[in-house]
């Protein structure tokens, strides 16, 4: 999967990526609300093979995809089928220092969108740790809703956290 916007090339990781994505994810701002902790250099490695492996999307593989500007990866997006049919669940993370500029935004936009128009997906949605307002706005600008909102449903980082579900259907994607 190669998609180019405006600024941004969205493709699969490649081995030279490994410093760029080992900056997002050693960054503890970044992981506050993610279900791992942040890597570290005895984990690098390990962590980062597993996302040049996820190469395509089937409904047994995921796929995990760089964010690049100007040859430097500045996000990670993944997307995975759910057990519901044509469902598939959508992942992001990008560096703290892209922040603000509509990067996100961009790319998020345009994963949903290939998702709708080349998989021929029924629905996407993003789960989410409630406390993480700039991913909130993040699903409202592309044009998801808000679905569902659970209490302390989730053990994570040795706390119950709330989450909260957005989610869109193929025929909203005109919306966006």
């Amino acid at each position: 999967m190669l998609v180019n916007t405006e600024r941004l090339v969205i493709r699969p990781f490649q081995g030279e990526n490994i410093q760029d994505v080992f900056a997002i994810y050693s960054d503890k701002e970044v992981c506050q609300y993610l279900l791992h902790e942040e890597w570290h250099v005895g984990n690098m490695e390990e962590k980062f093979n597993k996302k040049l492996v996820n190469r395509s999307l089937t409904p047994n593989t995921m796929i995990s995809l760089a964010v690049v500007l100007d040859e430097q990866v500045i996000g990670d997006l993944s997307a995975w089928y759910t057990d519901m049919k044509d469902t598939v669940e959508i992942g992001y993370s990008f560096s703290s220092a892209s922040g603000g500029k509509g990067y996100a935004t961009e790319a998020v936009g345009s994963l949903v969108a290939h998702l709708f128009n080349d998989y021929h997906v029924h629905r996407i949605q993003a789960t989410l740790d409630a406390r993480n307002t700039a991913s909130q706005k993040l699903c409202e600008r592309i044009g998801m809703r808000k679905e569902a909102h659970f209490i302390q449903d989730y053990w994570n980082k040795n706390e119950w956290t709330d989450s909260i579900v957005y989610g869109m259907l193929d025929h909203e994607l005109n919306k966006i």
